[in-house]
């Protein structure tokens, strides 16, 4: 692809960012509902200098990315089939959801992270889905529901559990029909998936477990950096999803058509559920919507994107905008979690990333 002059800012952003170490490996994609109008990969895939260079099919864990392209996703693709109610109990599917402070609490608070679940388990992860599922609809609630607004990893959880019961598949299975379903739509080179094939994994930017991980300092090269995910078989309603610049890319494109009012698209992909799906939460203080955030000017989105913009960032580094007024996208994907920065860095560059970003053509 040609070198566009009006990306400079941001290209010697990247640049910088991994000269500070902040990530080793980036790849950057911005652009509106019909097409890609930047791509571009930085750095190597960690910071050895020996490493393989990122390229353009570079994967990445996208992390809590897979909230809103995958569970949220799902979940209003149910309940446009009228297999979820987003107003019914949560106590309905999960008998062990009980008590009087967590009667209140619906599918759409677990959506606005509204429900009262703190955002990790107090202790370290359970083994299996039966036992996420106990100590989550048991644990004290951290606050009333609908009161205010947590950020919850275990809320997802919750709802990756019930998309996959009342689904009848796995995720993986479920969004792979999803995906196929927009493959018109869809770049040639994209990759939006749970699961990296092994032929692919030495083109996965690999993140580092953490010290809490049972797998602490591994490489982990195409398998997910979360170690609830990781328990939960490497897919779960929080986190697992690993993808490339087109392939995020090419979804934020379904969006966007669907928020413009394109007819040939299906739920949720039309514009009365992208609307819905990208409505700020009445929640008090709350910016969240349906499994995404929305535009504050203090957020990762910058300062110059409309209040219509909404998105997600992953904790691996990874983030992905959207405006619907402007119509744009902004794809920014990373391995901070290689030993990188911190949050408060990563947070640092997003913002820088998309104020140099926002006004290009």
């Amino acid at each position: 692809m040609a070198q566009r002059a009006d990306v400079d800012p941001a290209r010697a952003l990247l640049r910088r960012a991994i000269a500070s170490k902040t990530f080793p490996a980036a790849v950057a994609e911005v652009g509106d509902s019909q097409r890609m109008f930047w791509r571009e990969a930085f750095g190597r895939l960690t910071f050895d200098g020996e490493s393989p260079a990122t390229d353009d099919a570079t994967l990445f864990d996208l992390a809590s990315l897979t909230k809103p392209i995958v569970t949220a996703t799902l979940v209003l693709h149910l309940a446009s089939a009228k297999r979820i109610d987003l107003h019914e109990p949560i106590a309905a599917s999960f008998d062990e959801w009980r008590g009087d402070d967590r009667e209140p609490a619906t599918i759409r608070d677990l959506l606005e992270h509204t429900a009262g679940l703190a955002a990790r388990l107090f202790d370290p992860p359970p083994e299996s889905r039966r036992e996420f599922e106990h100590e989550i609809c048991t644990m004290p609630l951290e606050y009333e529901v609908r009161t205010r607004s947590i950020y919850s990893d275990l809320g997802f959880i919750l709802l990756g559990m019930l998309t996959e019961d009342r689904g009848g598949a796995s995720l993986a299975a479920q969004f792979s029909a999803i995906t196929a379903r927009l493959a018109p739509a869809a770049t040639d080179d994209g990759f939006l998936a749970f699961d990296v094939p092994s032929e692919v994994r030495g083109r996965t930017a690999p993140t580092r477990a953490m010290d809490e991980d049972a797998r602490r300092g591994q490489l982990l090269g195409g398998s997910v950096h979360d170690n609830y995910a990781a328990r939960l078989g490497g897919a779960a309603g929080h986190a697992g999803l690993f993808g490339n610049a087109a392939g995020v890319g090419a979804f934020a494109r379904v969006l966007l058509r669907g928020a413009r009012g394109d007819t040939t698209l299906f739920p949720p992909f039309t514009y009365p559920w992208v609307m819905m799906m990208a409505r700020k939460s009445t929640v008090p203080g709350s910016s969240r919507a349906l499994g995404w955030d929305t535009m504050l000017p203090t957020s990762s989105c910058g300062a110059g994107m409309s209040p219509a913009a909404f998105g997600h960032t992953g904790y691996t580094g990874t983030s992905l905008w959207i405006d619907p007024i402007l119509d744009r996208y902004f794809v920014l994907l990373t391995n901070r979690a290689c030993a990188g920065g911190s949050i408060d860095d990563m947070r640092a560059v997003r913002r820088a990333f998309h104020d140099a970003l926002v006004t290009i053509d």
